[in-house]
Formats: structure tokens, sequence, C-alpha cells
């Protein structure tokens, strides 16, 4: 047993020596690469020209290779490592720069350039690549040619070429600097990337390994050298490149030569029988696409002419006409007023903020033409979206402002024409009742003049004599100060019936007279200086005075309810602190300017928009009817004017108006009668 057991061991220690001795003839090469015709597998087996090369060195070497595949970076640390499992590996090496490894003589030329997607600018020469963003593979010899280099570029690095091929058709990089035959493999599945300049660096394959095995290179040297000089290496390059330097037989080449020479005369002169053919077809062709040219350039003139006078009618346009993608990718515009689409004060009159990319979206799905009514700051914009197709539309953006405004103003003028006529029929209905009040409260004030004896004398007959459970006299002041009240009720109606009927009246202008306006301005003074008595007064009036063609008297109803209003938006004082109303006329080319100022207690933004409201007052508590300012606006309007006022709280009113002169507003009525004329 125990013989068996030696007889096993010394088997074993037998083993072991072989397989030693194995190990110690063989050289590990490792490959990264699948790039044909470099290093790549087929069914299993690994091939190439570096592989079958290597295989040749190996067999001259007496040596075995062993081929071990990794990763492009695992082989460069391993290749660094003197504890490396692998040997030698084949790199490309730039032409002007050693590796820092023991490497063999240059085994294959190669060179790298740039690739680019397809429509890119061509790459001449480095300084194209300034400002770009450029892959570039880490380790690789074009990493090893730019580590000394001064980069004007955004160097992004990649673990392979293909990673960097992955992220320009992304668009992650503009360039990637890649080895020849690497994208030469890469290109037919990638078809969107072209090579895009000539060779920028070049380079050479070499067998590297690490000091250690610096002997080890020496033998690959003088082996590759072996099978140069012996004209396998020529046949390898030609097996798997193409070309290479073969041996040449000269007598059977010589022979070769003088039959492909005859084979070629032969064929020269076939080819020159059909190149004289050809040019008599050619001659006739050439002339038919002359003509055939003629027409087309007379044709494209005529495109172009009305291309160019499209496009000036396009961009004549006033309103911005936009074509867009489903994307939100402006495809053309005319740029006018584009920029709003994009604006966040741009937004639907209802209120909801317009959103481009999510309206378009809609708008195209659904294939339904979008109108809409848009606002932006105190504009207003009509907007419209019509598919062309499923992924493209056409937006129209048009201002709408005066538009608006003018839809507004009928809309109040309808108001108030029907306010005016529901007054006129409210006054008539009133007046008729404040008549009979009035009258007769007139005829009870009479009566009690006289009953007032009367009552005198019965109360001497009667002292204990009461009316209404009241001593007589205080009973008779009672009743004179019922009176008083009912009669001062009553006119007052009567004032708010008589305002309602000036509301509702309808001007006659074929009784407008030329009148002067300071004239206008003095009248309401005196008519109002009872109650401008209390404030300071300035008057600014231009002389020679304006004349305004219209009437005078409206125009002074108007005045004096402005300077009352004044009045009452202002404090009185005893001293020389008091209130200011400055009240001027001026001319400002065909205009008539007249101003009322007040330092008074002024108006705020919502109480300006509806001062010219019928029935809307602030003073309702003191028996403002909210119709003065109403009626003067109607007045303002039918003399052609125009009134604007500014205000602002503590400070102050002014109020402009602003009417047309007198020879204005005659030649006007002139052209008018003439064009009417001229059109019966």
């Amino acid at each position: 047993m125990k013989l068996i057991l030696l007889l096993l061991l010394f088997a074993c220690t037998i083993q072991a020596g072989h397989a030693q001795a194995s190990l110690a003839n063989s050289i590990t090469f490792g490959v990264h690469s699948k790039t044909a015709p470099l290093e790549w597998r087929s069914n299993g087996v690994d091939q190439g020209f570096n592989i079958e090369l290597m295989n040749r060195i190996g067999q001259l070497s007496g040596a075995r290779i062993l081929i071990r595949r990794k990763t492009f970076q695992q082989l460069l640390t391993d290749v660094h490592s003197p504890e490396s499992d692998i040997d030698v590996v084949a790199i490309v090496s730039p032409v002007s720069i050693d590796r820092q490894l023991s490497q063999s003589d240059p085994i294959y030329a190669t060179h790298a350039k740039a690739y680019t997607l397809q429509g890119k600018a061509f790459i001449n020469s480095w300084h194209d690549l300034a400002g770009k963003r450029v892959a570039i593979k880490k380790g690789a010899f074009v990493d090893v040619y730019l580590s000394d280099q001064e980069q004007k570029f955004e160097r992004v690095d990649v673990d392979l070429y293909e990673t960097g091929f992955q992220l320009l058709i992304k668009g992650d990089v503009d360039v990637v600097l890649a080895e020849n035959f690497v994208a030469r493999r890469l290109l037919p599945f990638y078809p969107s990337i072209r090579s895009s300049s000539d060779p920028l660096i070049y380079g050479a394959f070499n067998f590297v390994t690490n000091g250690k095995n610096a002997p080890l290179m020496a033998q690959i040297n003088d082996a590759l050298r072996q099978l140069k000089l012996s004209g396998e290496y020529d046949t390898l390059v030609n097996e798997w490149f193409g070309t290479g330097r073969e041996k040449v037989d000269l007598t059977s080449t010589q022979h070769r030569m003088l039959w492909l020479a005859t084979l070629v005369s032969i064929i020269s002169a076939l080819g020159t029988i059909l190149t004289v053919y050809i040019s008599r077809s050619l001659r006739k062709r050439t002339q038919s696409l002359k003509v055939e040219l003629n027409q087309r350039l007379q044709v494209e003139s005529q495109i172009l002419k009305l291309s160019q006078q499209f496009q000036s009618v396009l961009n004549g346009i006033p309103h911005g006409v936009t074509l867009y993608n489903r994307e939100c990718e402006c495809l053309w515009s005319n740029d006018k007023n584009n920029q709003l689409l994009q604006s966040p004060d741009f937004y639907f009159n209802h209120g909801q903020t317009f959103q481009l990319k999510t309206t378009l979206t809609e708008v195209l799905n659904t294939q339904k033409s979008l109108t809409a009514d848009m606002s932006y700051h105190t504009q207003f914009w009509q907007l419209q979206i019509h598919p062309i197709d499923m992924d493209q539309a056409v937006i129209l953006l048009e201002e709408a402002t005066e538009q608006h405004a003018l839809r507004q103003a009928n809309n109040e003028s309808s108001r108030l024409a029907s306010l005016g006529e529901l007054s006129a029929g409210v006054a008539h209905e009133i007046n008729n009742p404040t008549g009979l009040i009035i009258h007769s409260i007139a005829f009870l004030n009479h009566a009690m003049n006289d009953l007032k004896p009367a009552a005198q004398c019965y109360l001497q007959q009667n002292p204990f004599w009461s009316v209404a459970g009241l001593e007589p006299k205080h009973a008779i002041s009672e009743l004179e100060m019922s009176c008083s009240t009912i009669d001062d009720a009553a006119n007052r109606i009567s004032r708010i019936v008589n305002d309602l009927k000036c509301y509702a009246r309808p001007n006659i202008t074929s009784e407008y007279q030329v009148f002067k306006l300071n004239e206008v301005v003095m009248v309401s003074l005196r008519l109002t200086a009872n109650q401008l008595k209390l404030f300071r007064l300035e008057c600014h009036l231009q002389e020679p005075a304006p004349e305004l063609l219209g009437d005078a008297q409206q125009l002074q109803q108007v005045l004096i309810n402005l300077i009352q209003n004044a009045c009452h938006a202002s404090k009185p004082t005893s001293d020389i602190h008091s209130s200011l109303i400055t009240i001027g006329t001026s001319t400002l080319a065909n205009s008539a300017c007249l101003t009322i100022t007040d330092t008074g207690t002024g108006m705020d933004r919502a109480t300006l928009k509806r001062i010219t409201e019928p029935f809307f007052t602030t003073r309702r508590s003191c028996g403002g009817t909210g119709l003065g300012l109403s009626v003067c606006s109607r007045i303002i309007k039918e003399h052609h004017g125009e009134m604007q006022i500014s205000s602002q709280l503590g400070v102050g009113t002014q109020i402009k108006l602003i009417f047309p002169l007198a020879s204005t507003s005659i030649e006007d009525s002139k052209q008018k009668i003439e064009s009417d004329s001229r059109y019966n």
C-alpha cells in the first residue's frame, strides 16, 4: 500500500513539472477588441491579424500562445503590473510618442480622425475642435497623444469608441476622435455618423509588455524581423488587409504584362470606337439638356419671384404668423409679436394662463382649429391656431385692443340708451304727482298764514284748546316746518326729474352756434360765486379766447357741475391755506382745453372707473343723485369733446376738457355735407 502511494506521488510530481515547463514556454496574449481584421472571434475561435501574427512568432520562438480576453482598461492595468497574468498586448502608439512600456517594432500603421453626425461641418484641423465637446477613449493612443498637448476643446472621457458614438447620437458630445479600424467596423451600425476629417493622428500597432518581460520582447522582435524578411509578414498583411510586399517572379510577370498590354490595347480600340459614338450621343444630349436647362432656369426664376412676393406679403402683414411643429419648435415666423406666445403675462380673457406646448398639442391631437380672445397687460389680442397636418400648425396673432374698446363703448352706449329711455319714462311718471305735491304745499302755506289769526282768536275764547295734542302755537310751528320740509323734498324730486330729462334729451346739433370759451367760464363763476367764496380761486384764461361751435348753456351746465364737485371735494378754511381751485383755458393745435384742478380729497382707481356711470355717487348720504357727471359726459361727447380725469387720494383731482376749435368743426361739417351730397 505504501508503495502505491509513493508511485502516485511521483507521478503527480512529474505532471506538475511538465505543467510548469509548459507555462514557462507559453506567452499570454491579451485581447480586448472585436474589430476585424485585427482581433475577433468566429464560432468561438479567436482570429485576426494580430492573433495569427502572434501565433507565428510563438512558433519561431518555440513558445505556445495563450489568448486571454479582457476589457481594455483591465489590459492597460495588467500590462503595467509585473504580477499580471498577461504577457503581451497589441496597442496603438502615436508615431511621435513612445509608451513607457517595452514595445516591439511597428506592426501595422493606422490613424485616428474626427467623426460627427451627418450634415455637420468638416473638421479641417485641430483649431476646428475649439469649443466643442470631444469624446476620447481613456488610455487609447489618442489619449496618449493628447496627454502633453494644449486642449482648446471640452474633453469627454469614454471607455469605448462605441460609447462615444452613442453619446454623439444623443447629442451629449459634438465630435468623436476614433481609431480608423474600429470606426470602420462601427459605422455600418450607426448610419447617421460619418467621417468628418482627414487623419489627425498617425499611429502604429505595437506589441507591448512590462519591464520584467524585456527579454521576451527581444525574442518577439527577432521573430517579427524574420517574418518580414521571409515575406510571411507580407502574406499575412495581404491576407487580412489586401496589401503587402509580395515576392515577384519577373519572367512570368513580363509574360502576364504582355498579355495584359495586348488585352488593354484591344479594349482601348473598342473604347475609342465607343468613345466616338458616345461623344456624338453626348453632343446631341448636351444640346437638349441646354434647352431643358434654360427652361428650368426660367421656371425657377418665376418660382423665385413668386416666392419673394409671397414672402413680402407675409412680412407685410401687421399680424403675427408663425409655423410650429409638435415639438414646439418655430419653423418659420414673420417676427410680428411672436414673443407673446412665450410670455407668462399672456393669458386667456377668462383668466387661464396660456401654455403654448399644451395648447398646440391639443389642437394637433384633435385636428380642430382654436380661436380665443387673449389679454397681455392692457392690450387685447385674438389668437388663432390652425392645424396643417398631424405635426404642424400655423398660429395667427392679431391685436384687438381697438375692437375690444369699440365693443365696450357700444355696450355702454346701448346700456345708456336704454337707461335714457327708462329715465324719460320715469321722469314723466314722477313729474305729475310731484307737481300736485308742490301745488298743494303752496296752498297749505297760504292757508296757514290765514289760519294763524283765527287760531289766536279761538285760543282766547278756549284757553284749553289743543291741536293734535299740542299747544296751538307749537302745533302751528310744527305744521309750518312740515310744509317747508315737504316743499323742499318735492323741489328735490323735481330737480332729479329735470336732471333725468336732461340726460335723456337728444341734442339738436343744427342749433349750435359759435361762442367764446372764456365767456362760459365767467358766467359759470358768477353762478357759483356763493360756493367759491369759501376757497381760493385762480383763473388763467387765454386771450384771445378760444372759440367753440356748440351750445354755450350746456357747457355752462358742465362747468357748473365740475365746479360744484371741486367744492364738495375740498375743505373750506378761513386762512390763506384753504383749498385751491384753479380754472384755465388754452389752445393746443386745433383744439381748445378747459382745465379744472382742485386740491381736495382725490379719488381711487375704482371710483375713477365708475365716475361717469348714471346714478353712481359717493355723496348719496348728502343728496347726490349720480347724474351730474353722466349728463356732463353726454354733453361733452355731443360736442365732439374728450374728458381726461387724473386724481390721487389726498392730493387732488384734475379734469381736462378738450374740444375742437370752431374753425375745425365748421370745416369738418362742410366736408361731411359735400361728401353726403356727392354720395346722394
